[in-house]
């Protein structure tokens, strides 16, 4: 499942061993899986910091933790030390943090959620605004809700049929269209605010 090098491993009992405290090891779980914006988080776990669901892995002189909603993501990870002239430095490589393209044959929900998290929402947050699919119906149609900078932006119209629909109907091509459903007269801080178009 992962594979932590001997150097990553040395390095760990290392920092371990300079803790000094009983049952000290290292927690390893995945932020915002599946996402584009997901990363790792290593840290120090004793014990009492564990929620008790996490996997053991044995190392040699240590355990490794590894948070269970994490692991599909974390599959596959690759724990190492490399030394270089100005000192150390630990990588991690998973390949699979940021999950993987759903199949054609998947449901149409998940597909439009995939294409949302990884290429709309990006492009969203470049002006504090975001969307959400609520559902999708049963003619095909993705109801979505804006948030952010984009609820009650007097460009939402734009956004959504230059932007959004038109990015999902060429990644998602059985998807029938888009519907939004924001109310956004009660947009508290549109990135341009009604009145400004």
């Amino acid at each position: 499942m992962i594979r932590i090098t001997e150097a990553a491993q040395a390095h760990f009992r290392k920092l371990i061993a300079r803790e000094g405290l009983p049952g000290l090891g290292v927690r390893l779980a995945a932020l915002q899986p599946g996402t584009p914006h997901a990363d790792v988080r290593l840290e120090f776990a004793g014990p009492d910091d564990l929620q008790g669901d996490e996997w053991a892995i044995d190392c040699e002189g240590f355990t490794l933790w590894l948070d269970a909603p994490s692991a599909p993501y974390l599959e596959g990870a690759e724990i190492d030390y490399a030394t270089h002239a100005t000192g150390g430095q630990l990588q991690i490589r998973a390949p699979a943090i940021k999950g993987r393209a759903p199949a054609p044959s998947a449901p149409l929900a998940e597909r439009v959620r995939w294409v949302i998290e990884r290429d709309i929402n990006p492009q969203l947050a470049m002006h504090k605004g975001h969307v959400s699919l609520v559902e999708v119906t049963a003619d095909g149609v993705a109801v979505l809700s804006f948030g952010g900078g984009c609820h009650g932006c007097s460009m939402v119209d734009v956004t959504l049929k230059q932007g959004v629909e038109k990015t999902l109907r060429e990644q998602v091509p059985d998807l029938a269209g888009v519907r939004d459903v924001t109310d956004h007269a009660s947009g508290s801080a549109p990135y341009l605010p009604r009145g400004n178009a």
